[in-house]
């Protein structure tokens, strides 16, 4: 049984504030971090000794579990500010379920609501001058819980600690990406942790990457480990088709995250009484319609890029050009839709804005 002990959480402010280094109109993200960071460690059956203090180095034992067996699993959000200041947080208690979720399946001790939501609305909150309120701009939040057993034995680690930082953001893409359908290695397989935020899901996936960049790329597509024909995801995100005036999703699954931003564009769509399939998808389908002149967008959707518009589609030798993202209108008009609903300018009507202070 898992308790909470963690009032209050203990605040060690920055003697040394680095928000002058922030400049709201070229930011690049993930390289420069907030002022401070949360953590609570969980020992003996208990998470507690919850502090936010200055944003530095870890001090870990090179014999700490999660270095050696890969028992990392992190989220990844957002915060935003709107015309009057104030800061939100989209969709929070979504990616609290979906930690326990990865958790769960990495044999890791859960994270009570009262954990996750006290250390980031405070951490969020202390550091509110951070979030930035230029167009298509946030604060990127990265909770993370790793391992820290100092031992080398394999087995789940009796300890763990969870961490959150934040940096603000910009755009992840600054235009229509090029991707690469992949038919050789393979991200995730049935039965596997596809579906969980691990971080060896990520690692595993640079390899590849890295070959479709040298080729001109942005990413990749990862398709089914059987028979490398059916959809699955593009690099880090969820992957979308409009296909005859039909959105057209791969089905969540073990091999496939369960997007809080996909969910989003699913729930959207069905506002709008689009017709939507969460069902599988080939690439011979997709160029299908694309020789049809069907296809009428593709794009990704995740928490960094949120709506990342596909320009070209790469498969066996040849590339595929989509119609011009400026002329597409789902996507646009989606990606428009959530961008408002974060900045407070449309009404929030699915109660996905969390108000922070």
């Amino acid at each position: 049984m898992v308790t909470t002990d963690i009032t209050p959480i203990k605040i060690q402010k920055s003697s040394n504030l680095r928000i002058k280094e922030l400049d709201y109109n070229k930011i690049t993200f993930g390289k420069l971090f907030s002022d401070h960071m949360f953590y609570a460690d969980y020992k003996n059956n208990e998470w507690s000794d919850a502090q936010i203090l200055p944003y530095g180095p870890l001090l870990m034992s090179p014999a700490t579990s999660a270095l050696h067996y890969g028992q990392a699993i992190f989220e990844g959000m957002k915060a935003y500010k709107n015309d009057k200041g104030e800061v939100f947080l989209f969709r929070p208690l979504d990616n609290h379920k979906r930690i326990n979720i990865s958790a769960e399946r990495m044999a890791m001790a859960t994270i009570p609501q009262e954990v996750f939501m006290s250390g980031l609305t405070q951490l969020v909150d202390l550091d509110r001058d951070w979030v930035p309120d230029t167009d298509g701009s946030s604060l990127y939040i990265r909770p993370f819980i790793v391992g820290t057993d100092e031992f080398i034995g394999v087995k789940p680690s009796d300890n763990y600690r969870f961490y959150i930082i934040t940096s603000p953001a910009g755009k992840y893409y600054n235009e229509p990406v090029k991707v690469l359908v992949e038919t050789n290695y393979i991200r995730a397989v049935e039965g596997g942790v596809g579906y969980v935020k691990a971080s060896g899901n990520y690692g595993r996936s640079l390899f590849p990457a890295k070959l479709a960049q040298q080729r001109g790329y942005h990413q990749i597509v990862w398709t089914d480990a059987r028979n490398h024909r059916y959809l699955e995801e593009s690099g880090t995100m969820n992957l979308m088709f409009v296909i005859d005036d039909v959105l057209i999703t791969p089905p969540l699954g073990d091999t496939i995250l369960a997007g809080i931003t996909r969910d989003s564009v699913l729930t959207l769509a069905r506002d709008w009484k689009m017709k939507v399939q969460e069902r599988k998808i080939s690439i011979d389908e997709v160029l299908d319609a694309h020789k049809k002149g069907t296809l009428e967008d593709a794009f990704g959707t995740g928490t960094a890029a949120t709506i990342a518009q596909i320009a070209q589609i790469g498969f066996e030798g040849k590339d595929y050009m989509l119609p011009p993202a400026e002329g597409r209108i789902f996507s646009n008009r989606v990606a428009k839709e959530l961008e408002d609903i974060r900045k407070g300018k449309v009404p929030d009507i699915h109660n996905w804005m969390y108000k922070v202070g």
